[in-house]
């Protein structure tokens, strides 16, 4: 049993990794920072592969595939990713270029990828890190709410394909609110909320992975906020959104 883990370095990637590793799966890490995937490598007690790429990068998504494709591997998780805070006016244009790579062209690739050669076989998960800004728009940070809401529902469409073809290949989007990371360091900003426990959330997200669901949301108070989202207009939320990133910025 082989998974293979983007953004494995830290936070969500590193602790689903963990918890694949004690249930007997033996890994493939993929991240740019290889001293932090060797430290990751050593709380983990099966069989590890590091690999360094920049998947914002195309041809380093291709040349990850080939490296890989010979490998039995059953689990796919594209958790790679970052985000930006600021007025879309006033966010450098190659920044957003280079997260728009990231965040949907590298796991539109590997998805794509992963999932011919799993229903070829036809068995296999594949987890794509969303966001609960995935059913969102979200003014100051536009574009990364937007590549969130392209993974959830490329996530969400191919589920329903693989349902309708009683497919044994199964694929979920992991929608979590705020998380514990280095992801806010990166955005430089802090959290409007509390956040939850990274190893909380992947411990839902496998749990729910292997459950075969389309769509998971860790946490009570999250999975009550989507809800709440369906009864307020869209006005209504966008003022609310403006409102909670605007307290991000610190």
């Amino acid at each position: 049993m082989k998974a293979l883990v983007t953004g494995a370095s830290g936070g969500i990637g590193r602790d689903i990794a963990l918890i694949l590793s004690r249930m007997g799966y033996d890994l493939i890490l993929v991240s740019r920072n290889t001293d932090k995937l060797e430290q990751v490598k050593k709380h983990l007690k099966t069989d590890v592969q590091i690999i360094s790429a920049d998947l914002s990068v195309e041809e380093e998504c291709f040349a990850l595939y080939e490296a890989v494709r010979e490998q039995e591997i059953e689990i796919l998780v594209n958790n790679a990713g970052f985000g930006a805070f600021g007025r879309f006016s006033d966010i450098p244009l190659e920044q957003e270029l280079n997260m728009l790579n990231l965040n949907v062209r590298a796991v539109h690739i590997l998805t794509k990828l992963f999932l011919e050669d799993f229903c070829k076989k036809d068995r296999g998960y594949i987890l794509n890190v969303a966001s609960s800004a995935g059913f969102l728009a979200g003014p100051l940070m536009a574009t990364y709410y937007a590549t969130k809401n392209y993974v959830l529902r490329l996530t969400e469409a191919i589920y329903e394909e693989l349902r309708k073809d009683e497919s044994n290949v199964h694929i979920s989007a992991l929608c979590p609110g705020p998380v514990d990371t280095g992801f806010n360091d990166r955005a430089q900003v802090k959290f409007a909320l509390p956040g939850m426990r990274s190893f909380d959330v992947a411990k839902c997200a496998v749990e729910g992975m292997f459950a075969n669901k389309a769509v998971i949301i860790p946490g009570f108070p999250m999975k009550l906020a989507h809800i709440g989202e369906k009864f307020l207009g869209e006005e209504t939320m966008l003022k609310a959104a403006y409102y909670f990133q605007h307290k991000k910025k610190g």
